[in-house]
Formats: structure tokens, sequence, C-alpha cells
């Protein structure tokens, strides 16, 4: 064989072996290409999200945004953060940024869904479903179901 042909096959082999891992991270749902996924702030405004202190999420995570305002993540978090802390009209501005960003960010999908609920505005929250349905074929995705499972309780009441 000769040198450019095998050069040619080992740069083949690498790229496929590349796509296959890159295929089963999106598949996985895995390494996010978010700008802001590796900044301190947004680790630490993350955190403050998961320790359920609102105040100091909505605080460090606008931070956040300045600094990465293409943060599809970033806008994700802020929005969920106001939410929980019952501020549904900035809730509602940072997830339609995050999807302005990425229309197909499935966090900011479901949590936008969430907040039409909270709202009661049922045709909104199933709005959000369908772009879910869509998003996740074949398989349903956990912020499908998770937002399948707020409708169909907001239903029985």
């Amino acid at each position: 064989m000769s040198h450019f042909k095998r050069k040619l096959t080992s740069a083949g082999v690498g790229l496929a072996l590349y796509l296959s891992f890159s295929f089963a991270i999106a598949c996985m749902g895995g390494v996010s290409s978010d700008s802001a996924s590796d900044d301190p702030d947004f680790l630490a405004g993350k955190a403050a999200v998961e320790m359920e202190n609102w105040a100091e999420a909505i605080e460090i995570l606008a931070k956040t945004a300045e600094s990465f305002p293409d943060s599809a993540d970033t806008q994700n978090l802020l929005g969920y953060a106001y939410r929980k802390s019952g501020d549904l009209d900035a809730a509602f501005r940072h997830y339609e940024r995050a999807l302005e960003i990425d229309p197909q960010h499935k966090n900011a999908h479901e949590y936008l869904g969430e907040a039409y609920l909270m709202k009661g505005d049922l045709a909104g929250a199933q709005q959000h479903l369908a772009e879910l349905a869509k998003i996740c074929t074949p398989v349903p995705c956990e912020e499908y179901r998770e937002l399948k499972r707020a409708v169909d309780e907001f239903k029985k009441k």
C-alpha cells in the first residue's frame, strides 16, 4: 500500500472514530457545546440552582449571561431560577431567549411548558410538549416524559 493510501486510510479511520464518538455522546445527551458550560460562574450558578438558592443563582447567572450572551444553558438555568422564585415574567423572557439561541433546547422546552402550566395556559404547555415530541423522536426523552406528566396532572385538576 502506498504512503498516500495509508495516510488516507488512517485519516478515514480517525474520522470514523471521531464521528462515532460524537454521535454516541449526542445520543446520550452528553457533552454540551454551550460556550459557558465550563465557566466557573456558570458552574457556581448551577450549584446554587441545585441547592435551591434562587436569589444567589439569579445573581450569579445574570452575570454569566452578560459574559456569555449566547449561552442557551445559562438562559435556561436563569429562567429556571426565576420560575422557582416565583417571577414568571422573567422566567418566560429567559426561556424564550434560550430557545432563540437553541430552538431544540430540550430543558428550555420542558421548563417553559411547566411555566405555562403555572400560569394556567394548557395550550402553551402542549405546544412545547409537541416540540419535544419532534425533538426527541423516535424515543421520548426524559424532558418529554416530565412535561407530559405535568400536563396530565394539570388536566386532572
